[in-house]
């Protein structure tokens, strides 16, 4: 492969561009996960970024690098909504026309706020890969100026800011944790923070339904997958980017993957005991910690690399992330269809300290036989071993639980 071009010199360029651009974002303590892997853990809350997240630096450096002439052409770009919203930022910051090609279902919240930024929005398929495609073409066909999310020197420098700004707050960590899409935010992070600290080890996390870099790297060049849905948008890319890759195999030290469940988890432990509303993506190397708590090195830093989430999806993660945390229980309970059944099932619940959250009643279905009801639960409930024992004491109490 080519030598990376991509030099320390090129991040210190890149961090006097953003000047009075971007925000400073903390490195925050967090106690929960230091007790967890046993030893301090420090959140760099990209969250707080303007427009939402780290991608705005890599996107206003490689805009701002543009030549007038250039700018005066327009910019195109391919974002399932973060780098949307950094190129529309950037765009308006600097002058120029953006328009940004979006996969059909991105999350609302990103399409509008892209669009107030300036930027027109243009819907390309389902995947962020099928948006690039669409993005490229309408370069081609208008000359607008492309603007890649990861696979770009002046990106990822950009995004490097972030891995200088870390071993500057923080000149001891001994592992960050970062998220992988195509892999823009890990490469220039990894550059900036090993040309600092030599010793200091990255590990990049990629989301298990969207996982190109495993095999990427296995096979020794970017492979393309097909991602499978995962609530992490913002770090489903099918295919790593040539120059990311590069970047990644010879600077970072592990890729792992998180499942869906440990992401949904990571976002609660984020908002109800770090105080912070992260995306899942954003969430993706506290899952990680989450899950193999003893094998990263202290100090840890992991990256929260964007806040912007869809209400909607935050109720649907945060549901997800108490069940698999043990404190959301849904299930449904065959019943005698006889008068007291129900209010006797709720006494029940009441002497197990299940709180009840809803209660669906049935008594008329052809799974049914005409002297049962159907009783759908949703409970709350106190951790796992609380889950065990609720159920359990229903089950030795006679009733049959369905779940489904």
């Amino acid at each position: 492969m080519a030598v990376p071009q991509v030099t320390y010199d090129d991040v210190l360029a890149a961090r006097e561009l953003l000047k009075g651009v971007i925000a400073h974002t903390p490195v925050v303590h967090s106690r929960v996960l230091s007790e967890s892997i046993g030893g301090p853990v420090y959140l760099k809350a990209e969250n707080l970024q303007r427009a939402g997240s780290f991608k705005v630096r890599g996107a206003y450096v490689r805009i701002a690098r543009l030549t007038d002439e250039e700018r005066a052409r327009g910019v195109v770009a391919a974002s399932a909504g973060n780098h949307a919203q950094g190129v529309a930022f950037g765009s308006g910051l600097l002058g120029a026309k953006s328009t940004v090609y979006m996969p059909e279902g991105a999350p609302l919240p990103k399409v509008e706020a892209t669009r107030g930024y300036g930027a027109e929005v243009i819907f390309a398929g389902h995947t962020v890969d099928h948006a690039l495609q669409a993005a490229r073409r309408h370069a081609d066909e208008t000359g607008a100026i492309f603007i890649h999310p990861f696979d770009h020197p002046d990106v990822i420098a950009g995004q490097a800011t972030i891995g200088l700004e870390i071993i500057e707050q923080l000149p001891e960590t001994g592992t960050i944790v970062v998220a992988i899409g195509g892999g823009g935010l890990a490469a220039g992070v990894a550059l900036a923070a090993k040309h600092l600290r030599p010793g200091v080890r990255v590990v990049g996390v990629q989301a298990e339904r969207a996982a190109a870099y495993p095999e990427s790297l296995a096979a020794g060049h970017p492979v393309m997958v097909e991602p499978q849905f995962t609530m992490a948008d913002g770090i489903a890319v099918g295919r790593p980017g040539d120059l990311p890759f590069e970047m990644i195999h010879y600077l970072v030290d592990q890729v792992v993957t998180v499942s869906e469940e440990s992401l949904s988890r990571a976002l609660l432990l984020c908002l109800e005991r770090g105080k912070m509303v992260v995306e899942p993506a954003g969430a993706a190397g506290v899952a990680a910690l989450l899950d193999k708590p003893h094998a990263f090195e202290p100090p840890v830093v992991a990256v929260l690399s964007g806040g912007n989430i869809d209400p909607l999806l935050l109720a649907r993660v945060l549901r997800h992330g108490l069940a698999a945390a043990g404190r959301y229980l849904a299930f449904r309970i065959r019943l005698a269809d006889r008068p007291g059944a129900l209010a006797a099932l709720l006494r029940r619940l009441a002497e197990l300290k299940a709180n009840v959250l809803d209660v669906v009643h049935e008594r008329v279905g052809a799974r049914l036989h005409l002297d049962e009801a159907e009783v759908l639960l949703q409970l709350e409930t106190r951790g796992p071993d609380h889950c065990d024992d609720v159920l359990a004491a229903l089950r030795r109490d006679g009733y049959k639980l369905i779940f489904s």
